[in-house]
């Protein structure tokens, strides 16, 4: 299904007018092989969008959407222990994770109502509550946009780091997913010890797998605000990590500021803190502004421009900078001109 001309404020959830030359969407595994094989004419730059969620357009798009729409959840493999099941890239992410939940298979609850698609999370490696998605994946299978031809990506060949892969990095613009499958835990182990996730799930009663997606929700409603009132993207910005020592003088000069061990041997930091520390919590430049409750999100009160949030974002990067010696960086990919 190819479109012309096609404006892309419902494709993305910070609600800015942009347009696109064109927009294909692609169903099924088929017309991907057909389309990058040559058999169906488009027009060159591309980029793959699935909700939308994660982007900041800052011009109108002089090229190609594509939007996958393949479908589909099965369980592939299951045995005592473990289940494999396999998702379309067209899928609701938090649809599979409730679907999951239903089941009674462990594994993504804490990923519950993030929003987008899951042909985007092996892409980003979605992360919430102490756990990521390549806690998961067992394995991607892509298509490739040289030729057509079908490639799968082990767990290790996906070369996963926080909120990056190779299909962001090395292999960026190469592929396109078209299926992700899950390895999930019949007996689920919860994963509570992240924020206030344990004492949501006690409130809610018994510690089981939905008592730990609600609490999720919850969670996540109370905090960030909802992109079908308000356009926004979620977290603006990725957590830094930085080296022990350089967290350790930091907490010595302000013994509040949160932080985490990370799986690379640093320090997590809260990026939210340390912008709210800035004074940017709440804050309004025009249309463009940050959420009055978590100031990790940057928001769009209904006109603001890319071009608008994204200045925004530049000086909240500036003043974490003078006054932490920090770098922020942004988690949302901007496209366009700035």
């Amino acid at each position: 299904m190819i479109y012309k001309n096609i404006s892309l404020k419902k494709f993305n959830t910070f609600g800015l007018d942009c347009m696109a030359d064109c927009m294909i969407r692609i169903r099924n595994e088929k017309e991907a092989i057909s389309l990058f094989r040559g058999e169906i004419s488009w027009k060159k730059p591309f980029l793959i969008i699935g909700g939308g969620s994660n982007i900041l357009f800052t011009s109108d798009f002089k090229g190609t959407i594509l939007y996958p729409e393949i479908g589909g959840i099965k369980v592939e493999v299951k045995d005592q222990e473990y289940v494999i099941i396999s998702a379309g890239a067209g899928v609701n992410w938090d649809k599979l994770v409730e679907w999951t939940v239903n089941k009674g298979y462990g594994g993504l609850e804490n990923l519950s109502l993030i929003p987008g698609l899951v042909g985007a999370t092996p892409v980003q490696n979605i992360g919430a509550y102490g756990v990521e998605v390549k806690d998961t994946i067992e394995k991607v299978i892509a298509v490739s946009i040289d030729d057509g031809a079908i490639t799968e990506f082990s767990k290790n060949d996906c070369r996963f780091g926080y909120r990056n892969s190779t299909f962001k990095s090395e292999n960026k613009g190469k592929y396109l997913v078209i299926r992700v499958y899950f390895k999930l835990t019949i007996s689920p182990l919860l994963n509570l010890n992240y924020g206030s996730l344990k004492e949501e799930v006690t409130k809610l009663g018994s510690v089981t797998l939905k008592n730990a997606r609600q609490a999720v929700i919850n969670i996540r409603r109370s905090k960030l605000p909802d992109p079908e009132i308000i356009g926004n993207a979620g977290s603006f910005f990725k957590n830094p990590v930085v080296s022990s020592s350089a967290a350790e003088s930091l907490n010595n000069r302000y013994p509040q500021m949160p932080s985490y061990k990370d799986q690379s041997g640093g320090t997590k930091l809260a990026a939210g803190w340390l912008i709210d520390q800035c004074g940017w919590k709440g804050k309004r430049v025009g249309d463009a502004g940050v959420h009055d409750k978590q100031a990790l999100v940057l928001v769009n009160y209904g006109k603001a421009t890319g071009k608008e949030i994204y200045n925004l974002s530049e000086k909240i990067i500036k003043s974490v900078q003078e006054k932490f010696g920090i770098d922020l960086e942004r988690e949302v990919e901007v496209v366009g001109t700035i």
